[in-house]
């Protein structure tokens, strides 16, 4: 018996680690030819022994600015998620301790927002921010990412508040604390994890945002996601180059998920377990 416990043990562990590989495959592969020459990128077969050359990661900075992209990113993704907090966490807060008849209802059409494809509310979100004059500013897609996030801010703050013994809210009560003391001396120390799991989470949606950035910024509110696309033309894609601009461009949020992957794992699991 324990050896059949011990061989099922290591075929799942080698089953997880194939998963792994093959999850971690095309990743490898732009790593590996962001360091290639355009020849070494587009050879059939694929060259696995060459020198690595650092010319694609200067060319893209010279061609395109990375630094302004990047600049532009983080203040949309940034911008987005605080705003997205702001209104989050109050709704999510009556939701979970002062629920009517219709709370249920509420949270499944703002869950239902999302089934929708992106394309379908392109035309009008395009006049409307044409009207305004808003097209390709970095307050078109701040607004933009937080009304794309907002319903997945709502329902995670959600799901951790509800999780929070509602008892200890009404001992704050008890003792004469107001709305203000309630939420600001009871809530936010309780459910500060939560909080910061939503907003990381958040973060990293709205950095990979490429649908809305391509379609509402480009020259002057145009993010990291605009400028990958940006090496693709009519003579055709520049691997070695696209390569390294997606390699810088994801590199930032890679580290950034690398240090609060804590953080993301808990906001992901909300609710998981009651």
């Amino acid at each position: 018996m324990a050896k059949r416990i011990s061989y099922s043990n290591i075929l799942r562990t080698l089953f997880a680690w194939l998963i792994a590989l093959l999850l971690f495959f095309p990743l490898l592969f732009l790593i590996i030819t962001a360091f290639k020459t355009e020849l070494q990128a587009i050879a059939v077969p694929s060259i696995w022994s060459f020198t690595p050359t650092f010319e694609n990661f200067s060319e893209v900075q010279d061609r395109s600015d990375y630094a302004n992209y990047a600049i532009n990113s983080i203040i949309t993704s940034s911008a987005s998620t605080l705003l997205g907090l702001l209104m989050a966490v109050p709704a999510a807060y009556s939701m979970a301790f002062a629920p009517t008849r219709r709370t249920k209802d509420i949270l499944m059409w703002m869950l239902s927002t999302k089934m929708m494809p992106a394309v379908g509310a392109l035309i009008p979100i395009y006049v409307i921010f044409q009207s305004f004059g808003m097209l390709d500013t970095l307050g078109a897609l701040t607004i933009i990412f937080t009304l794309m996030n907002l319903p997945i801010m709502v329902w995670m703050l959600y799901s951790y508040f509800k999780d929070i013994p509602f008892e200890i809210i009404e001992a704050a009560r008890i003792d004469g604390a107001g709305l203000w003391e309630e939420f600001r001396h009871v809530l936010l120390p309780i459910g500060m994890g939560g909080i910061a799991s939503t907003g990381l989470l958040c973060f990293v949606m709205a950095w990979n945002e490429a649908f809305w950035a391509l379609n509402l910024g480009s020259a002057n509110a145009g993010t990291l996601a605009t400028m990958i696309a940006s090496y693709s033309s009519p003579e055709g894609l520049f691997w070695a180059k696209l390569s390294a601009a997606s390699l810088m461009a994801i590199g930032p949020i890679v580290v950034f998920g690398w240090f609060s992957q804590k953080q993301l794992v808990q906001g992901m699991t909300f609710g998981a377990v009651k």
